[in-house]
């Protein structure tokens, strides 16, 4: 029947989002694009309740727990979620049903609900002893502790030490911190974060503490789990023990005694939207009183006793004034939307980014339009729609020109939907490719600061990246006038230039910040073909069967070096004396398995976990990837294979079942993989 159908379609889709979010930090679409389709699938369901499967996303906690993140650790108390709600009737409906079955004296606590990731932390005698992320919400979870213990607002000892306790709390970004990463990322030539709480999430989930210190996570408490040698009453009395204990415990909290009270605490936290340092994506109205909590009886995924309360997004109309454009590093030329003033969760915005030209052909968009516009997660100002109503007349959709904007030169469409000006001595560009060049991930030349880089292409010593190693035949010049300071300085910054000249290859090419090209990529690159001569005679072709080198990657820097600018930067690095070879590494020849394959799995696996399968895999000579392209040697596909293997099979990609992989194992021989014959390595 069609209910049947577009169950099966809505719990497949969800589970592929819930995928992206939880398990990859990475979603695609809003949260309120996600909640709508739950409560579809939630509405089916309730209506035909023999559709309900036990692994239906309505029934499921969470994500998986990532082996790869650290040790897995079992939850002593499930970390649950809570039921959304989106009208007053509903949180109604919630608060009436706990008086009628806790008593008409119940009171409630409500609160922020902070869009991070959440994560329970274990004290025994008053010392931090264990930190876990959610996992899969009920039996396991992953062990962050040392990435908690350099968070500033995890206490790692209580000033009020008790026998153990056992809190739950969210890992966040602040906006400021959050602006600070994605700038980091820019400069390194990395993908920039797509929302503070995929930020948190990835960076908690960091093997290297130091990288987790440096990206400044903050936390708060929200709720005491378990606790033994101290009896609490209420989740107030709670709040107000766990500061006594020099515990952060989240702000902006209001106890109520009836459904009245808890709804202008629900608006006033609203109100608060925008003002906040920090993301909130609704409020959360909870029992206040914890020994009658277990009276409200908890589903497979939700808390019987709270809910959380979603608000919608704030939208108003505007009208556009103008579009402006701006280029980035890589050239990227992004249009801007500049419209008339508007209020919107606390703040006034008037500019949101219009992406790129078929963001702008989609919407319709025209100089003189009435914009719809709406804070995206509550911080970001996004065009949703263009009022067609409104509509200027005799005005065409605007069109990006197709010149740089600060140049003058052509700008080009590459593979993607983005326009680039492909001058390298752009002035737009030059600032920020320089600082690239220079940072500690790229060349990493010491005391190069940024202020120093503007001041050198303003006063005309840099016009490349190249100028760098040619500036102490201006010392005298420098010292003169004071750019980078006085003698001292100035000949120390020269010196650190000169020994940047030794630097690996791998460096430079990193630093040229080439698209698609981070430090991975060009260590692969660089270890594979030697040199930048080779580098610049390579085709898109042998470019790609390099491994780690996607046909996007090789596109890119074939292109970068065909361009003449490109090629006469390269011999002033020669003549500079920088260092743009090495030894070709080989990789190592080995005997295992599945030595040189690339797998990716897909699907449920029913004899193992995706996790189990792919160590074994790894531990076998074998690289698990996530994405299906024509490097894939096969793909290990389980039950509720998607589009990765309707994509397998377009490519002619073999496919095996997991009982098939390990038939292969099986088959112990010391015969070479040529022979398509396998060598055991099974633990």
């Amino acid at each position: 029947m069609e209910e049947a159908k577009r169950a099966q379609e809505l719990r497949e889709l969800l589970n592929h989002h819930s995928e992206l979010y939880y398990n990859q930090d990475s979603p695609v679409i809003s949260d309120q694009e996600y909640d709508g389709l739950i409560q579809e699938l939630k509405a089916i369901e309730a209506a035909h309740p023999e559709l309900v499967a036990p692994d239906s996303p309505t029934q499921r906690v969470g994500g998986k727990a990532k082996r790869s993140a650290g040790v897995l650790i079992a939850h002593r108390v499930p970390m649950l979620s809570m039921q959304d709600l989106f009208s007053r009737e509903e949180v109604e409906h919630f608060v009436s049903d706990c008086k009628e079955k806790l008593g008409e004296g119940t009171s409630f606590l409500v609160e922020t609900k902070i869009d991070g990731l959440s994560m329970s932390l274990r004290y025994e005698n008053g010392n931090l002893v264990t930190a876990i992320t959610r996992g899969d919400g009920r039996t396991m979870g992953e062990d962050v502790t040392a990435n908690a213990c350099v968070i500033d607002d995890v206490a790692k000892t209580l000033q009020q030490p008790v026998e153990y306790l056992e809190l739950r709390g969210e890992v966040y970004m602040t906006e400021d911190a959050f602006e600070a990463v994605n700038e980091t990322q820019e400069l390194l030539g990395k993908k920039p974060f797509a929302n503070p709480r995929n930020c948190a999430a990835g960076t908690l989930r960091q093997l290297d503490p130091s990288v987790t210190q440096s990206r400044g996570l903050s936390f708060f408490v929200f709720n005491v789990q378990d606790i033994r040698g101290k009896t609490l009453r209420t989740h107030q009395e709670a709040y107000n023990f766990l500061k006594d204990c020099g515990v952060t415990v989240i702000p902006n909290y209001y106890v109520c005694q009836d459904m009245e009270e808890v709804w202008t605490a629900i608006q006033a936290i609203g109100e608060l939207r925008g003002s906040l340092a920090y993301e909130i994506d609704g409020a959360v109205v909870k029992v206040n009183d914890l020994s009658v909590r277990h009276q409200l009886k908890d589903t497979a995924k939700n808390s019987g006793y709270q809910i959380a309360y979603k608000y919608p997004p704030e939208q108003k109309e505007t009208k556009l004034l103008e579009i402006e454009l701006s280029v980035g590093r890589t050239g990227r030329i992004t249009p801007t939307a500049i419209f008339e003033p508007v209020r919107l969760c606390g703040t006034t915005v008037s500019r949101c980014t219009l992406h790129n030209q078929d963001y702008i052909n989609n919407l319709g968009v025209r100089l003189g339009s009435t914009l719809l516009i709406e804070k995206s997660g509550e911080v970001i100002p996004k065009c949703v729609a263009v009022v067609e109503e409104k509509h200027p007349p005799d005005r065409e959709v605007y069109q990006i020109p197709m010149v740089c904007p600060v140049c003058g030169q052509p700008a080009v469409r590459e593979d993607t939907a983005d326009l680039k000006c492909i001058n390298l001595n752009c002035p737009a560009q030059l600032e920020r490719l320089i600082a690239h060049f220079v940072a500690r991930g790229s060349m990493d030349i010491k005391g190069f600061g940024a202020v120093y880089v503007h001041d050198l292409i303003e006063k005309g010593y840099l016009r490349d990246v190249a100028d760098i190693f040619t500036l102490y035949q201006h010392r005298d010049a420098l010292i003169e006038e004071g750019i980078i300071g006085k003698e001292k300085n100035t000949d120390k910054l020269l010196r650190n230039i000169e020994k940047a000249k030794q630097n690996p290859p791998a460096r430079l090419l990193t630093g040229l910040g080439i698209s698609n090209v981070g430090k991975s990529a060009a260590q692969a690159l660089m270890d594979h073909l030697g040199s930048f001569d080779a580098l610049a005679s390579a085709t898109e072709e042998m470019l790609t069967a390099i491994d780690d080198i996607g046909p996007i990657s090789a596109k890119c820097v074939a292109e970068y070096f065909q361009r003449e600018s490109s090629q006469e930067l390269i011999k002033k690095f020669k003549a500079a004396g920088v260092n743009m070879a090495q030894e070709i590494k080989l990789p190592p020849v080995e005997a295992l398995p599945f030595s040189g394959k690339t797998v990716v799995i897909t699907g449920t696996l029913p004899e193992v976990s995706r996790e189990e399968a792919a160590q074994i895999i790894t531990e076998n000579g074998g690289k698990v990837t996530g994405t299906v392209s024509k490097k894939t040697s096969f793909l290990v596909a389980g039950e509720n294979a998607g589009s990765k293997l309707e994509k397998a099979h377009k490519l002619e990609i073999p496919v095996l079942s997991w009982p098939e992989v390990l038939e292969h194992l099986a088959q112990e021989t010391d015969s070479t993989e040529e022979n398509n014959e396998w060598k055991i390595k099974i633990n």
